[in-house]
């Protein structure tokens, strides 16, 4: 089992989302990467390589984007967007990965 960790941007980001929204995210970013968060599925994927995480999860129109180190088990929540469109917003700017 993988302890999930959230970096201050991260907790920044969240806070951006309406209280039910940030909820959602939580528990869903809880149980998709407690267990096995370097599996690809149809809402993780790999990242192509960035500046920003190595992984991607779709959560609905939101996109939490992570790090897997794997000796230690830690997952590290980097950043929280939103999709709109084909259009992806992090800390509230639009943002090309």
């Amino acid at each position: 089992m993988y302890q999930i960790e959230y970096t201050v941007d991260a907790i920044e980001d969240l806070k951006r989302f309406r209280k039910f929204d940030q909820q959602l995210i939580v528990d869903q970013t809880d149980d998709q990467l407690a267990n096995e968060p370097s599996r690809e599925t149809r809402n993780r994927k790999r990242l192509r390589s960035n500046k920003l995480a190595e992984f991607e999860l779709r959560i609905t129109q939101f996109r939490v984007f992570y790090d897997v180190d794997e000796n230690k088990n830690v997952v590290k929540i980097v950043a929280i967007g939103h999709k709109e469109g084909n259009r992806l917003f992090i800390h509230g700017k639009e943002y090309q990965l």
